[in-house]
């Protein structure tokens, strides 16, 4: 049999949406990390938004009880909105542990939060909808473009921590059908105050008022709130749906484990809202097949049963991340006050560090001039042989000189070398 090589000439047609769908930045930015880790160099890896499993592992119990799943032979389909099992777990754990009260027809279960995300905007926004989501945040931009729909990014500020307001989103909501909110806030690790998610939450409403009476469709709320357990110190997570109750009509979440419980890939994700969105989310997910194995949703199950393993898990992770969290922190408070031109948010919750190097226009040691954020950041990594993800990278403007530093995937001794390696490429910029 002979085979034909495939002829470079052709122009092989795409459809559109595949022909103008961005890259991702951190891929991007990962890509050239690896690099300099396959050429033996010794790079601090601070950009990924997972765990190392030989630091962090998911809890031995839900390990055992994955490994007893697959010896009891769960490897069929799963129930196309998640096994019962699960569900009714998971309904626990919220009332429990979340204050928050829905039935198992009101959860979904899919194969992590991507899926639920995705379902989320394919059962409420039609191409051409409006779009409104703050900046910076992860991957808004994107399932907007995938749903053919009009975005609208406000711009946060440093002084809020990076999270938005009412204020800030008020103009916006007469167009818009969906708010994308996220609290811990992937990537600055900051949260909603009260005050302010109570505003949010009264400014929908009001606005579900006008349009009830004109029989027009909902403006709606999707809240990521996969980071909730994750909070540290004092902080305390809120969710729409507890602070206000009338807002459960108009709110879908997006929960699970993956960060929690450090399985990311463990792939056990899961929204509640209201019923009807959630049917038509399991019909959007059936037709993609993005269930969570069924041998997964079963252990998951079992262990979420056990709620004191689940907080004693929980103590533990987050002491560890906090332990990090604090010690970067305390580095760039120190470079601060020694000079140089760094700063860094109070960490709250997830595994992240809101940091900022103002360094545009300083010079290297060679009189190279670090013009563009593009230039910090390859300075930071070349010469400190530190990696860190600019806040473009989530939709910021291009010359922001603020940074996501994460820390999955970091032992506590790395903390010191770190800022020993940002000190003395810091010392060498005039």
């Amino acid at each position: 049999m002979s085979t034909t090589a495939v002829d470079q000439n052709i122009d092989l047609k795409v459809s559109k949406l595949a022909d103008n769908i961005i890259g991702s930045e951190i891929i991007k930015l990962a890509a050239e990390v690896n690099e300099k880790i396959k050429k033996g160099e010794k790079v601090y890896n601070l950009t990924i938004g997972d765990f190392n499993p030989k630091v962090f592992p998911i809890p031995a119990d839900l390990k055992k009880a994955i490994i007893n799943a697959y010896d009891e032979d769960h490897t069929n389909y799963p129930a196309a909105d998640g096994m019962l099992e699960l569900r009714t777990a998971v309904s626990k754990l919220l009332k429990e542990r979340g204050e928050l009260d829905y039935k198992t027809d009101e959860i979904v279960i899919a194969g992590g939060a991507r899926p639920v995300i995705y379902a989320i905007f394919r059962a409420l926004v039609d191409a051409g909808d409006t779009v409104v989501f703050p900046v910076p945040s992860w991957n808004n931009n994107h399932y907007t473009y995938l749903n053919g729909a009009k975005p609208v990014l406000i711009e946060t500020t440093p002084e809020n921590k990076f999270m938005p307001t009412a204020a800030e989103l008020k103009p916006h909501i007469a167009g818009a059908n969906i708010i994308a909110l996220c609290s811990p806030l992937n990537p600055t690790g900051t949260t909603f105050r009260k005050k302010d998610l109570e505003e949010i939450c009264d400014m929908i409403l009001a606005e579900n008022v006008k349009r009830n009476a004109e029989n027009k469709k909902p403006l709606y709320l999707m809240y990521d709130q996969i980071y909730w357990a994750l909070t540290h110190g004092e902080t305390q997570h809120y969710n729409p749906v507890t602070l206000r109750p009338e807002m459960k009509n108009y709110t879908v979440f997006v929960d699970g484990i993956s960060k929690s419980l450090a399985a990311t890939g463990v792939r056990v994700g899961w929204s509640m809202g209201p019923k009807k969105i959630i049917d038509k989310m399991k019909s959007i997910l059936t037709h993609v097949g993005a269930w969570a194995p069924k041998a997964e949703q079963m252990a998951t199950a079992v262990y979420l049963n056990d709620l004191a393993s689940y907080d004693t898990f929980l103590a533990d992770i987050k002491s560890k991340i906090n332990d990090r969290l604090v010690g970067f922190y305390k580095g760039f408070q120190a470079l601060k006050s020694e000079g140089f031109k760094v700063d860094a948010i109070a960490p709250e919750a997830a595994i992240y560090l809101t940091v900022q190097f103002s360094l545009h226009g300083q010079k290297t040691a060679d009189g190279k001039v670090l013009a563009t954020t593009q230039d910090v950041t390859k300075y930071i990594l070349d010469e400190a042989q530190v990696a860190l993800v600019p806040f473009y990278a989530f939709g910021s403007s291009t010359d922001s000189n603020w940074y996501r530093l994460s820390v999955g995937t970091c032992k506590l001794e790395d903390v010191n070398g770190v800022i020993e390696n940002l000190r003395k490429a810091l010392s060498k910029l005039s």
